[in-house]
């Protein structure tokens, strides 16, 4: 056998993968690479950090994340936890859907197959039941059908469904190693060698290689590719550099990622990225001993961003950054909507919060849990919830947990009057997109590529929530990100950062000049709060932005009061924007109606006089397919009032009430 992966791996050693990437993300790290000389900080790492399979584990199955005597105590909770396991049973994809037939190029779909076999595998291993088994071998046999294991178009066998795939096969194939006959075994490790060897090739350390370490492009492939090397560690000689350099690669990924919790790429994807994170957190702990959450305190504060993020009545999300499609989501319709909810459930993978508070002993974040999951969250991976919840964790119940949160590192307020579904809530944002801390990591580690597209220009911009719907804010996940899209500023009709240019508007900007985008004071009660931020490093040089202090004042129950001090090193037009997803409707000139009913916002322009003010439909480009995510077609995203100088100035005091007001049906 030794001999056959030997012939595999040399064949393989002569294939290189040919990847179609953006064209902004291979300008970036052709000239992130120029910058680093001499052997590969992470070659190092790979010889000095802990990535060999514990004594006891060598020659073991199962092991990656659990053995036999661990399964057996499941079993036993299986019948305590009644309503855990049940739920878990009714996910078992496998069992209700056809995997798609190859080669199954549809967004998404790959990965489904990933987790489809995961979970199957771990079923039967608790219940014993054949239909279990038979439904993960089936998903096996159409992951073993794919040629490509992603797109065929955008960074084939090197992306997120790779990383899927070699999680789920490398798991199942763990799990079943003593269910599945030889040819099995074979059959599945040949495939797993094939693409764990394809996906190794690509990431591992190189002289003058850079990675995206805080992005999920990374740290999702080579998570599954860990799985897959602790799978095989002790059959496939390969799988020892594999899980070495997937160590030294997270050693990064945890350092770069987030001090305060804050997920700088969106709630959308902290929910679609965070499960991997822990999930080779959790296999390297369970296969070597080394515990990473210790180090990692950003995840410490992870219940505080899930909780504060999710608006009031737990069915949407502050949009910050990339995420769903801003007033067609809200409205409950579109294909984000439909995809993201299982039986109109929203599934936001609350169940990591279960994994953190048992690693943590965090009665805040079990409670966090607990929230979500009485206001019918869901989960990827139910099974999950099952193995992680620990009833030992008694939680901190939501509403004795603060309601106002500053994320100090990030810029980003978020303040409610309750945690009931009828609150008050809202949110204010400025700062670098990842992070203060980031300034001197960027110095610290040459091999770091930013590649920060999933963040916003929405330095300045604040949303409010109230009445159980979305006031005023943001415009949702954009193939071409734009200032006017959220409720800040532009300058000649010029915005922040390098804008227009593609999906990364960060891509060649200084980050010690983002740096200074901060938020210089918070002061908040739980009847008013004062933020005080400095916007202009927001803005290139050539936009000659020489101030831009925004002042945003609170008064509960609801009235904000804006003011902007503007100096700029030339004559200027200056226009602000305020949005809402449906209507917004003028009484005087002065003063606007945004989402007139019940509950509204009314928006008062009080200084200057010499203001002209309109609402506008709110037009962006949507999203493209991957590797071409900046050609999207245009797409309506609501309205907007837009509030322009009638002049250019070079200096501008700018003040605007907008107070939520509640009409008597």
């Amino acid at each position: 056998m030794k001999k056959t992966l030997l012939l595999l791996l040399a064949a393989f050693m002569s294939v290189s993968p040919v990847i179609a990437q953006d064209q902004q993300e291979l300008n970036a790290e052709k000239a992130s690479s120029s910058k680093l000389k001499g052997e590969h900080p992470l070659i190092k790492l790979a010889a000095t950090k802990p990535s060999s399979l514990k004594k006891e584990l060598v020659g073991v199955h199962p092991r990656v994340y659990l053995t036999q005597a661990e399964i057996d105590v499941l079993k036993e909770k299986s019948k305590s936890e009644k309503g855990l396991w049940q739920v878990a049973l009714s996910r078992v994809r496998a069992l209700t859907v056809e995997p798609p037939a190859a080669p199954a190029q549809e967004r998404r779909v790959q990965n489904e197959v990933g987790l489809g076999i995961a979970e199957a595998a771990f079923v039967y291993k608790i219940t014993g039941d054949k239909k279990y088994l038979d439904a993960a071998k089936k998903y096996i046999d159409a992951a073993i059908s794919y040629d490509i294991w992603g797109y065929a178009y955008n960074k084939p066998n090197v992306d997120l469904a790779a990383g899927h795939l070699l999680y789920g096969m490398g798991w199942g194939y763990d799990l079943l190693y003593h269910d599945l006959t030889r040819d099995e075994r074979d059959r599945i490790r040949s495939k797993l060698v094939k693409q764990a060897h394809l996906l190794h090739e690509f990431f591992k350390p190189k002289s003058g290689k850079t990675y995206a370490y805080s992005q999920n492009h990374t740290f999702i492939p080579i998570s599954g590719l860990a799985v897959a090397a602790y799978a095989l560690m002790d059959e496939v000689p390969e799988a020892k550099d594999w899980a070495a350099d997937s160590r030294a690669i997270f050693d990064r990924v945890l350092e770069t990622y987030t001090q305060d919790g804050y997920f700088y790429e969106s709630m959308e994807y902290w929910i679609f990225s965070t499960p991997w994170l822990v999930h080779y957190m959790d296999a390297h702990h369970h296969a070597t001993g080394e515990d990473l959450y210790a180090t990692t305190p950003g995840f410490k504060n992870a219940h505080k961003y899930v909780s504060h993020i999710t608006m009031p009545g737990g069915e949407f999300n502050f949009d910050y950054g990339d995420i769903y499609a801003g007033p067609v989501t809200r409205a409950r319709k579109g294909d984000d909507y439909a995809r993201e909810r299982i039986d109109g459930h929203f599934r936001t993978n609350y169940n990591i919060l279960y994994n953190l508070a048992s690693r943590y002993g965090n009665r805040e974040a079990q409670g966090v849990a607990d929230w979500l999951k009485s206001k019918g969250q869901v989960n990827a991976e139910e099974v999950w919830t099952f193995i992680w919840y620990d009833p030992r964790i008694k939680p901190v119940p939501i509403d004795k947990q603060p309601t106002s949160h500053y994320f100090e590192d990030h810029g980003v307020v978020f303040w409610r009057s309750s945690w009931k579904d009828d609150a008050t809530a809202w949110s204010f944002k400025a700062g670098p997109p990842e992070g203060h801390s980031a300034t001197a990591k960027v110095k610290a580690f040459p091999d770091w590529r930013l590649s920060s597209g999933h963040a916003h220009p929405d330095s300045g911009s604040f949303i409010i929530w109230a009445g159980g719907k979305y006031l005023t804010g943001d415009s949702g996940y954009a193939g071409v990100p734009m200032t006017e899209h959220h409720n800040t500023l532009i300058f000649d009709l010029k915005g922040q950062h390098k804008e227009g240019s593609g999906h990364d508007v960060f891509a060649g900007v200084s980050y010690d000049r983002m740096n200074q985008i901060r938020i210089e004071k918070v002061a908040m009660n739980d009847r008013s709060a004062e933020i005080v931020a400095d916007i202009a490093p927001a803005y290139e040089p050539e936009v000659a932005v020489k101030k831009f202090k925004r002042t945003f004042r609170f008064s509960a129950p609801g009235t904000f009061l804006v003011n902007d001090s503007i100096e700029t090193d030339r004559p200027t037009t200056v226009t602000s924007f305020l949005h809402a997803d449906n209507k917004i409707t003028s009484t005087n000139g002065r003063r606007f109606i945004f989402e007139p009913g019940q509950t509204q916002l009314s928006v008062e322009l009080l200084k200057p006089a010499e203001l002209e003010a309109k609402p506008e439909v709110n037009i962006l480009t949507a999203p493209g397919p991957p590797g071409s995510v900046d050609k999207g077609e245009r797409e309506e995203r609501g309205v907007r009032l837009n509030i322009s100088t009638r002049r250019k100035v070079e200096a501008l005091d700018l003040s605007v009430r907008l107070k939520i007001e509640n009409r008597k049906r």
